[in-house]
């Protein structure tokens, strides 16, 4: 009788071993499964395409901030500085000390350390917290011959990390003549050379270029469309995002995004977009609707949201949003731009805003991860 219950207590004991056990390989095995399904929350209410954790003199927020930031409303979001450092000069401020390109006359350079500074953050994180974001190679000069080899170093220097490159600019209102050194041109075969490397990794690229000169004339083509649209169909195996529809706040639409029948402008500004995405050799493009300046533009009008609507549901796989945030310091500052889009989200049709908001960030930096890290693989030696 004795050993009988013995035998009982040992075999209880054995038991709830094996049921700690369990759970414990519950917690260990299938917890931090869901909790990594979970990081990308699937009803998120956007992916992120076009953001800046740094400002122009390399200071911004955390990356865990931007993470509490981001919470359940986004799902991923593309990482990335700002590519130009603001020189602060004794002699042009004195003791003020600018962080904005608009707050000195002093020169802008270029800042290649942004580059390691976001693979350290993006490294520091959890695989679950790295599956929702996109880094971004931006610290080259694309007027130099070199800027491929720049980014080729990012790239076997930090495998694993990078989906693209950009936001880099070219022609950009009151910047580019500001940069130290010689200005970019989409004319010049440095910048081919990086398009060139972008077809041969997979990395996807946000351009700036605004499409035309501040304060230009009326009823004229903007100066710099068809240097554009020819650099662009010079290298049909790039993955191009034109970013803010090549907008600016000085470089803007006149009437907004009104039809030809109200714009002061001829052609329409969204008819110089319909003719670009009805254009076979130029179906590797896509725009970006980032930039508060942009969502004001699409909504001045009643008019300019519907014409708006109508080229994105006509065209839903070309487009993406993204906030254009530079170091937001709260959800209040992050979520503005996304808001003010709102009179547009609801004239799209349920495909155009799925497709905009999150389908085609999904597609499109999906695809270049897998290429990217199997360029790594095949070009790093013991790469994984």
């Amino acid at each position: 009788m004795y050993m009988s219950l013995q035998k009982n207590k040992q075999n209880r004991r054995s038991a709830s071993a094996t049921f700690c056990f369990s759970i414990a390989l519950f917690i260990m095995v299938i917890a931090p499964i869901r909790i990594a399904e979970a990081q990308v929350p699937a009803n998120a209410e956007f992916h992120d395409s076009h953001f800046h954790l740094t400002n122009y003199i390399q200071q911004g927020i955390s990356i865990e901030d931007y993470l509490v930031i981001m919470g359940d409303r986004v799902g991923r979001s593309t990482l990335f500085g700002i590519p130009l450092q603001q020189t602060w000069s004794y002699q042009n401020s004195g003791d003020y000390a600018p962080s904005y390109y608009l707050q000195s006359d002093a020169p802008l350079y270029y800042y290649s350390f942004t580059d390691a500074y976001i693979a350290r953050l993006y490294e520091k994180l959890t695989p679950e917290q790295q599956d929702r974001f996109d880094p971004m190679i931006i610290g080259f000069n694309p007027a130099d011959m070199y800027a491929p080899d720049h980014i080729k170093r990012v790239l076997t220097t930090f495998p694993g990390v990078f989906t693209g490159i950009g936001e880099f600019s070219i022609h950009k209102e009151f910047v580019s003549s500001k940069v130290a050194g010689e200005v970019a041109s989409l004319t010049n075969p440095a910048l081919d050379r990086i398009f060139d490397l972008c077809a041969e990794t997979g990395l996807v690229a946000i351009l700036h270029n605004d499409i035309d000169m501040p304060f230009s004339k009326p009823k004229a083509e903007p100066v710099y469309l068809k240097q554009a649209k020819d650099m662009i169909r010079r290298h049909p195996d790039a993955t191009i995002i034109w970013a803010h529809l090549g907008l600016g706040r000085v470089v803007h639409p006149d009437r907004s995004m009104a039809s030809a029948g109200t714009a002061k402008r001829s052609p329409a500004f969204m008819l110089v977009i319909e003719n670009m995405l009805t254009d076979p050799t130029l179906n590797h493009l896509y725009f970006d609707i980032s930039w508060d300046e942009v969502a004001k533009y699409a909504t001045d009008t009643p008019e300019s949201v519907q014409r708006t609507a109508d080229v994105l549901n006509r065209f839903p796989d070309r487009f993406l949003f993204g906030t254009d945030n530079v170091a937001p310091k709260n959800p209040e500052a992050y979520f503005g731009v996304y808001e003010i889009y709102a009179p547009l989200w609801k004239k799209l049709s349920a495909e155009a805003k799925e497709k905009v908001l999150k389908g085609n960030y999904e597609r499109l930096f999906d695809d270049a991860r897998k290429k990217v890290r199997a360029w790594e693989k095949a070009n790093i030696a013991g790469g994984k």
